[in-house]
C-alpha cells in the first residue's frame, strides 16, 4: 500500500520534531515536508502534494485558521488536522478552524518538555485519525468517505413494531461539529421530544460548541448539567469527559452525568447514552448516528431497534469518516441510511407531530408528520 504523505505545519521546532518523529516511525506514513507557518505551508502545497496536513493554530504571518481558508479557497480538499490546546481560547480557535474547513483536531501535549510522554500522546491521537481520513481504516468497520463505496446492508428484521419516539438521541465524532450545524438548525423550535447528543470532544470544547449551536438553532442548545428535567425544545450536549445518561424519578426523566470508565475508548460515549435512553424510555427512542471514526454507537443502535425504536445513519458519501454510521449500517441496525442533507427531514418525519407553532432557525414553518415537501 502506498504511504500517506503528510506535511507538518507548526512554528515550534520542538513540536515539529516530535510530530515528525512519531509519524515517521509508522511504516504507512511519510512526512514529505514541514512548514513554520501557514504562509509557507500554502506555498509548499503544490510542490509537496500531501495527502494530509497537520496544522498548528497560533503561528506568525499566517495562522492556522487563515491557512485553512487559503487552502480551501484553492479548492484543495486535502484533509487537515488541527493541533489545539485545552483552553477556552484553543477551543474557540479550533471550532473556527473546523468551520473554515478543517476536518478534525488533536490536542497538543500539555508538557512538551517530557518528550516520551508527548510522543505517546501524539501517536495515540494523531495516527488513527490520519489513517481514517486518508482511507486507511484500521478496522473493517471504519471505512472512510474516501474509500470505495460499501454495499449497504438492509436492516435486520424487527422483533416488534416500532414505537413512536419520545426522545431523540444523536451520536457523532470526526466531522460531527460541521455535520451538526447542517442538521440541528433545520429542526423546529416546537420539536415534540427532548434531544440528547454525544459529540466526542474534550472538556471546554463542548461548552463552546453548545453556545455556537445555540446561536444557530431555533431549539435551545446547552451543555448538559446533571439533574436537569428533560423536556421538548432543548438539546443537551454531553460535556467533555462525562458520560451522559437519562435518570428516572417517577414519571420524570432527567439528565444524569457520570465518569464511569470510557467505552469504545470514549467518554462521553454514544453507546452509553443510547443504552440509557432505551432503558429510560422503554425503547421509544429515535437514534441518529452521524459521521465519526470507530464504531461507538453500534451496540446502542442495536439495543434501540431491539426495543422497538428507530435508527437513522448518515451515508458513506457525505460522511467525513464512515466509521460509526458504517458500523451501524453494516450491522443491519439502520432503518434509513441517508445523505446529511436529508437527516433533519427524516428526524421530523419519524417523530410525532410537532407541538403547535414554532420555526426552524432557517425560518421554515414547523413541519407536520408528513415531512418536508
Amino acid at each position: 500500500m502506498e504511504q500517506i504523505k503528510v506535511m507538518v505545519v507548526d512554528d515550534s521546532v520542538v513540536v515539529r520534531k516530535i510530530v515528525t518523529d512519531v509519524l515517521s516511525a509508522d511504516p504507512m506514513i511519510n512526512v514529505v515536508g514541514t512548514a513554520v507557518n501557514g504562509r509557507v505551508a500554502v506555498a509548499k502545497l503544490e510542490q509537496l502534494k500531501p495527502d494530509l496536513i497537520t496544522m498548528d493554530i497560533e503561528m506568525p504571518e499566517m495562522n492556522g485558521i487563515e491557512a485553512v481558508r487559503a487552502i480551501r479557497g484553492l479548492r484543495n480538499r486535502v484533509p487537515i488536522i488541527m493541533f489545539s490546546t485545552l483552553t477556552e481560547r484553543g477551543a474557540s480557535a479550533t471550532l473556527d478552524a473546523l468551520s473554515a474547513g478543517a476536518n478534525d483536531y488533536v490536542t497538543k501535549p500539555a508538557n512538551v518538555g517530557s518528550v516520551a510522554q508527548s510522543m505517546e500522546s501524539v501517536r495515540q491521537q494523531l495516527i488513527p485519525k490520519i489513517k481514517a481520513l486518508t482511507g486507511r481504516p484500521q478496522t473493517a468497520t471504519a471505512a472512510p468517505a474516501s474509500a470505495a463505496p460499501v454495499a449497504v446492508r438492509p436492516p435486520v428484521a424487527r422483533t416488534r413494531a416500532p414505537k413512536p419516539p419520545a426522545v431523540l438521541v444523536i451520536g457523532s465524532s470526526t466531522g460531527g461539529p460541521e455535520a451538526l450545524t447542517k442538521v440541528l438548525p433545520l429542526l423546529p423550535a416546537n420539536l415534540p421530544v427532548p434531544v440528547l447528543l454525544v459529540q466526542h470532544m474534550p472538556p471546554v470544547f463542548t461548552r463552546q460548541f453548545a453556545q455556537r449551536l445555540d446561536r444557530l438553532c431555533a431549539l435551545d442548545v446547552v451543555e448538559a448539567v446533571d439533574g436537569t428535567l428533560l423536556a421538548p425544545g432543548t438539546v443537551h450536549i454531553a460535556p467533555g469527559d462525562f458520560h451522559l445518561t437519562v435518570g428516572t424519578s417517577g414519571a420524570n426523566r432527567r439528565t444524569a452525568l457520570n465518569q464511569a470508565p470510557p467505552e469504545n475508548f470514549c467518554r462521553p460515549a454514544v453507546d452509553v447514552l443510547f443504552r440509557s435512553a432505551v432503558a429510560a424510555y422503554d425503547g421509544a427512542v429515535l437514534g441518529v448516528v452521524l459521521t465519526g471514526m470507530g464504531s461507538d454507537g453500534r451496540i446502542g443502535a442495536g439495543l434501540i431497534r431491539d426495543a422497538g425504536g428507530s435508527v437513522v445513519a448518515q451515508d458513506q458519501a457525505t460522511s467525513v469518516v464512515w466509521g460509526m454510521p458504517g458500523a451501524v449500517t453494516q450491522a443491519g441496525f439502520a432503518d434509513e441510511v441517508l445523505p446529511l442533507g436529508r437527516v433533519a427531514e427524516a428526524i421530523i418525519r419519524l417523530l410525532p407531530t410537532p407541538r403547535p407553532g414554532g420555526l426552524s432557525a432557517a425560518g421554515r414553518a414547523a413541519v407536520p408528520m408528513g415531512g418536508i415537501r
